[in-house]
């Protein structure tokens, strides 16, 4: 049986991630920082059909993580995908930024949106490398492309959230390291772009974007269930390769 890991899973694209992969994969691993959020989003799917379960965990607390870890190696012993999907983005409602770089702002990102993944993935390749072909999906997005920042014809170009573009930016640089340091294995990493979504992650704008939870979680699965003659290290959207 496929076992699939989501973090962030109990809202948005996590949700919807966690439902499309509990077609694809013979169980689902609902990962949430609110153990009763975590724990009601996978009675919700269980209830749809799926085979859930729920798991406490903090990405920003490396304990919180490996202890996450001993608890899925115990249960399960091995992980065949792990979606990186937990995500922030507080320069949205920041209304009194105290300078276009904002150390404060830098620190919050980077611990949910780079460190967060560093830490699940360290604590988590032992249990990928079990699987017989492992899977690690970064949820990214292309305003951290820095070919888009540069190319003025680009419509993100105009977009300034530093902090959240160069989480981003540093989230891939981690898909291409990790997918050259495990190149003589079976496993296959891939940074995705799900898209401009409708998800609360910049309130205001959930309004005007025209990408549901449900397409954004398409070209999620589509990086966990690569076949061994896909390519590892890509980014990616639902159009295709993504520019770095």
């Amino acid at each position: 049986m496929k076992i699939a890991l989501v973090t962030g899973a109990n809202k948005g694209i996590g949700l919807a991630a966690a439902r499309r992969l509990a077609r694809e994969c013979g169980h689902v691993i609902v990962a949430a920082r609110k153990p009763e959020a975590g724990a009601e989003t996978a009675d919700r799917l269980s209830r749809e059909g799926f085979s859930v379960s729920s798991l406490s965990m903090d990405v920003t607390d490396p304990a919180s993580v490996r202890a996450a870890a001993t608890e899925v190696a115990e249960r399960f012993g091995h992980l065949d995908v792990l979606v990186n999907n937990a995500g922030i983005l507080p320069e949205a409602t920041n209304a009194d930024p105290k300078e276009v770089l904002d150390l404060a702002m830098f620190e919050q990102t980077y611990a949910t949106n780079v460190l967060g993944p560093v830490a699940v993935v360290e604590a988590f390749l032992p249990l990928v490398r079990r699987s017989p072909a492992g899977r690690i999906v970064n949820v990214s997005s292309t305003v951290g492309s820095l070919a888009h920042q540069t190319d003025p014809n680009s419509p993100w170009h105009s977009m300034v959230v530093p902090a959240y573009q160069s989480s981003k930016a540093a989230l891939n640089a981690i898909t291409i390291v990790l997918s050259k340091a495990l190149a003589d294995t079976s496993i296959k990493v891939t940074s995705v772009c799900p898209g401009w979504v409708q998800t609360d992650l910049a309130p205001g704008n959930k309004e005007q974007a025209p990408v549901t939870p449900e397409e954004a979680a398409e070209v999620i699965a589509q990086a966990a269930t690569l076949s061994t003659a896909d390519a590892t290290g890509t980014f990616i959207d639902a159009n295709g390769p993504v520019k770095w």
